[in-house]
């Protein structure tokens, strides 16, 4: 599976996801509650995905991973940027754009992280 279709397909599943294209054709913007988690976007001829991540895991998953790299027009501390490849971890992707998610959640006016909780629930 792609990397777009991988990042969407797990953010979709997601309550309360909409997706935007702000910046024109080709940067697709993920949002839960008009606040975004994720950008999807082609950045030197492959397909990257732009994540928030916790402080200190950037730096340890750009050591690890070749294929991440600090955020791409982002905050370098904040976000990485997760490029296509052929040794892309699948379940790796997928939990970072749920923690992608969780974070900005964490950000939200609790009468939305509530809603959120219910329709979670409800599911």
């Amino acid at each position: 599976m792609t990397l777009h279709n991988l990042a969407s397909q797990t953010a979709l599943k997601l309550p309360e996801v909409t997706i935007t294209q702000p910046f024109g054709d080709g940067c697709d913007v993920f949002k839960v509650m008009d606040k975004v988690f994720m950008l999807s976007f082609h950045l030197e001829g492959k397909a990257a995905i732009n994540l928030k991540v916790i402080l200190d895991d950037g730096a340890m998953l750009r050591d690890i991973y070749p294929y991440i790299r600090a955020g791409w027009h982002m905050n370098k501390q904040h976000w990485i940027t997760v490029y296509e490849d052929d040794e892309l971890d699948e379940s790796l992707v997928k939990d970072l754009v749920l923690n992608s998610y969780e974070l900005i959640v964490l950000k939200l006016k609790k009468v939305e992280r509530q809603k959120i909780s219910l329709l979670r629930t409800t599911k």
